[in-house]
């Protein structure tokens, strides 16, 4: 099986993880009839420690499987999104099933977001009765300046991207808190760090704080983001911490 290749895009944290996870993939298909984690380690180069933790992640999400004399062979899960027939409905569900965990983990609706022919768009998400949706009272799509989703997907973008989207969509104040300044918001996304994820307290919606964290996948620009209610504002720098370290699977699911 013939697996994409993430390139070395940034410093992001989720993004090292992919690439070591892909280089163990590649090991783990090339292996044939099973491939034993001494000669994963001398293949990949990762630490022992490190590549227990990563195959450990790789059999939760069912990327491998072990062998009944502990070799590693790929997983139903690969075998099923590498799938020519039904990869892009198997990969779909592979990620609602994330995008579900996700949500009882951090105990908030969580949103997987792309950046498509110039739009923002929202692909797929998770809430619940006790994780609430935001109730998107202003199109998403002309609202990127004001949502956590938006700034991160446009932050990702260069800076004749971010104006040209910004010259299509006007940057209307829907809460007092709502940056409506093109030069202020320009400033604002240029110095965002890449590892810290983007914020929007109460900018979108007054009575929901939400944050986001890239899951660029090679040429491809998302976001992986979650939204609370603003009584639960106290969590969200928590939340958003276990979100960026939670989106490893994701990106792996988008790449390969």
């Amino acid at each position: 099986m013939a697996l994409k290749h993430e390139p070395d895009v940034s410093s992001h944290r989720p993004h090292r993880s992919v690439q070591y996870a892909l280089r163990t993939l590649e090991a783990v298909a090339h292996g044939g009839t099973g491939v034993t984690e001494a000669e994963l380690t001398r293949e990949t180069g990762l630490p022992a420690e490190q590549l227990t933790a990563l195959l450990r992640m790789l059999r939760r999400e069912g990327y491998v499987q072990q062998t009944a004399d502990g070799a590693y062979v790929t997983g139903e899960t690969l075998d099923r999104i590498g799938s020519a027939e039904d990869g892009e409905a198997a990969l779909t569900a592979k990620l609602q099933v994330t995008l579900d965990a996700l949500r009882d983990a951090v105990g908030a609706a969580v949103y997987m977001s792309r950046y498509i022919d110039g739009e923002v768009r929202i692909t797929q998400y998770a809430a619940g009765p006790g994780a609430p949706a935001v109730n998107e009272w202003v199109d998403f799509r002309v609202s990127a300046h004001a949502s956590a989703v938006g700034k991160s997907l446009l932050g990702q973008l260069d800076l004749n991207g971010r104006r040209d989207h910004l010259s299509r969509h006007k940057m209307a104040r829907l809460t007092s808190r709502t940056i409506t300044s093109e030069k202020v918001l320009l400033s604002k996304l240029a110095t965002q760090p890449a590892t810290v994820p983007v914020l929007d307290l109460q900018e979108y919606a007054v009575g929901t704080v939400c944050a986001a964290v890239p899951i660029t996948a090679g040429a491809a620009v998302g976001c992986l983001a979650l939204s609370l209610p603003v009584e639960h504002a106290h969590r969200l720098h928590e939340a958003a911490r276990h979100l960026n370290k939670s989106a490893t699977p994701l990106v792996l699911s988008l790449t390969i």
